[in-house]
């Protein structure tokens, strides 16, 4: 016969199984939707406290929530999806630091060798390209476990998402700052359309060649400089020119189906005298046209790279 145990009186529990902690932190699905959504939010309301003031106390602000934003919420994407078991400090590590790096690494090589010619956009795209891989290998010379061409792609867009923010922060101060004051409506279309085309620009491009980079990885850490690494690399320096050059490119075609008989020289200056409305309308197809073409055929380099690497599917 058996008594149950009086009222109130404690009874032992024996603990149940102990998980351990996952080795990333966890974040919360859908996080870069409510860093997009807030961040636009808080973008705008300074714009609006900024032009209805006339106070120039919230242009820092507008500046670096502008050329932030998308960067950040692409990282904020990539690292939800793909890249929490790279760790925290490897992501921030390449955006932050590879970022700055490449930035001021390109600056300083560019001043001296970069000079206007039909090949500056080449030499540009060579020069940035090159600097942003090493930024990417400083930052991961010690942590030689990294490898792989999911981590390649992620890292590698981390990188190229930090240069792109930093480098729209310096266009965005370009266009505020005027001889006739700050101009804000320059400031905001700048920030506009380097947030539209961010996607599509320097962290695609790194992100190929990154993820080339640590596919021929050692396991002892060692990056291997290969054919395909090269071939990446080369690939990339070109979009990159290509880029960069549509405007110029835009101009050509437009003078050559019109058939004005313009001199080279003239594409110098970047526009075509006394345009009429054709070649008005001809230069806007060919500008937006060549942009589009170069950026899907980054995206579709990205996804063949990407479909490549099974973990890519398989990531937590």
């Amino acid at each position: 016969m058996t008594h149950s145990p009086p009222p109130g009186r404690p009874q032992a529990r024996i603990p149940g199984p102990q998980q351990p902690p996952p080795p990333y932190p966890r974040i919360r699905a859908g996080l870069w939707r409510r860093c997009l959504g807030g961040g636009l939010a808080l973008w705008v309301l300074t714009a609006v406290v900024t032009y209805t003031t006339k106070d120039t106390t919230p242009l820092p602000t507008l500046i670096l929530l502008g050329s932030f934003l998308v960067p950040v919420v692409f990282v904020l994407w990539a690292y939800e999806r793909h890249g929490r078991d790279l760790g925290v400090s490897a992501i921030l590590g390449c955006f932050l630091t590879g970022g700055t790096l490449g930035l001021l690494g390109t600056s300083v090589v560019e001043s001296y060798l970069v000079r206007p010619s039909w090949g500056m956009f080449v030499c540009v795209g060579l020069i940035e390209e090159a600097v942003k891989l090493g930024a990417l290998v400083f930052v991961l010379r010690r942590l030689p476990g990294i490898r792989g061409m999911r981590a390649g792609l992620v890292l590698g867009a981390a990188v190229g998402f930090g240069f792109a923010a930093l480098e729209s922060a310096g266009y965005a101060f370009d266009a505020a700052v005027s001889t006739e004051g700050v101009d804000l409506r320059a400031l905001i279309e700048t920030e506009i359309l380097r947030g539209v085309v961010a996607p599509f620009g320097h962290g695609l491009w790194t992100a190929v060649a990154g993820g080339l980079l640590l596919s021929f990885r050692r396991l002892s850490g060692r990056f291997r400089v290969t054919a395909p690494v090269v071939a990446g690399y080369l690939g990339v320096a070109l979009l990159h020119a290509l880029w960069d050059s549509t405007h110029g490119l835009a101009i050509w075609l437009v003078a050559h189906l019109v058939g004005t008989g313009m001199e080279p020289q003239m594409f110098a200056e970047g526009y075509i005298p006394r345009p009429s409305a054709a070649q008005e309308h001809l230069f806007s197809v060919f500008s937006v046209g060549l942009l589009v073409l170069v950026s899907l055929l980054g995206v579709a380099w990205v996804v063949s790279l990407a479909r490549r690497d099974p973990s890519w599917r398989n990531t937590p």
